[in-house]
């Protein structure tokens, strides 16, 4: 089985910085592909981030040179450091693996003045 257990989230300034981390338990993370999503008040969630087993990254349009997805597989925890964060990040954050797809409960981040 596998837990997935973000932490990191919380109130910040536009323009300010947060780091989301995913703690994972069981035997599937090394070879997993690992998902960031978000979902704001009114929308769908939205896949916001992916790095595959091997480090390949992907990023949505608009957390393009703002977010960083990275991993530390001895450690099982994939972190999203977001910067320059803008009202419009406003979301509950969810860590995800691709297949199976497991998720976490959410963070929050609020970005406001």
């Amino acid at each position: 089985q596998v837990q997935l257990v973000e932490s990191g989230g919380g109130l910040v300034q536009p323009g300010g910085s947060l780091r989301l981390s995913c703690a994972a338990s069981g035997i599937i993370f090394s070879i997993n592909k690992m998902q960031w999503y978000r979902q704001a008040p009114g929308k769908e969630r939205e896949l916001v981030a992916s790095i595959g087993s091997g480090g390949v990254t992907n990023y949505a349009d608009s957390v393009k040179g703002r977010f960083t997805i990275s991993r530390d597989n001895a450690k099982k925890t994939v972190y999203l450091q977001m910067n320059s964060l803008k009202p419009e990040d406003t979301a509950v954050y969810y860590c995800n693996s691709q297949r199976p797809p497991y998720w976490g409960q959410g963070t929050q981040v609020t970005v406001s003045s």
